[in-house]
């Protein structure tokens, strides 16, 4: 009696063994019928959804168990960029020049330093008169220059307006001589016209003989 008992006792160990086994291996398949926590057929994952982009879950799914192409599944980190080297700063843009000054000068030059009586020709004393005048025009880039004469009213209107612009003509010719291009000087003979002084008196006369030497140029800022 007590050799079948302890058969028994075996027959019935090894029978709880086999069913231990085979429900071992029963979970071991049902975990290979699925994987990573997301449910598979065939080897295909079940999925759902209108455009089939959710797959099925277990309850022990998590992002770390989830198929890597499910949905929810743990991305690996995107790289990081290799970062750019700074394109140089620009060179800075030099200030530009400043324009050049606008310069206006007039000068009246009395007749009777310049020309002998009732003559156009010019004395020595008015030749050293417009080298100064020249010298001031030095670095001024000439625009125009107006040389005007006058007169006194001793004598015809006709005859002092001729000799006022023979002067004017005579003070033109100097400055072209000493650099000045003849296409920038314009004359005009005004005779009596436009008096500084009294025509009554001989010292009013003396300062209506007159040549106003006016020019108009660009001087570079600094000079």
């Amino acid at each position: 009696m007590k050799q079948q008992a302890k058969s028994l006792s075996s027959s019935l160990i090894g029978a709880l063994l086999s069913v231990a086994l085979l429900g071992t291996m029963g979970v071991t398949q049902a975990q290979q019928a699925k994987s990573n926590d997301n449910w598979q057929s065939g080897g295909t994952q079940l999925r759902s959804g209108a455009d089939a982009s959710l797959c099925w879950r277990d309850a022990n799914w998590t992002p770390a168990t989830a198929a890597a192409d499910c949905d929810g599944a743990l991305k690996p980190p995107a790289p990081t960029p290799t970062p750019r080297a700074a394109a140089p700063a620009p060179a800075p843009t030099p200030a530009p020049a400043p324009a050049p000054a606008v310069t206006s000068t007039k000068v009246t030059l009395l007749s009777d330093a310049l020309f002998d009586f009732d003559k156009s020709v010019i004395k020595p004393e008015g030749t050293k008169k417009l080298s100064d005048l020249t010298a001031k025009l030095k670095g001024v880039t000439v625009e125009v220059i107006i040389v005007i004469g006058y007169t006194d009213s001793v004598g015809s209107l006709k005859y002092n307006k001729a000799l006022s612009l023979r002067r004017a003509e005579a003070v033109k010719a100097f400055l072209v001589k000493n650099g000045v291009e003849a296409n920038r000087v314009y004359t005009e003979g005004k005779a009596f016209a436009d008096p500084v002084g009294d025509n009554k008196t001989a010292a009013g006369r003396a300062l209506n003989r007159r040549t106003v030497v006016e020019v108009v140029g660009t001087r570079p800022v600094g000079n």
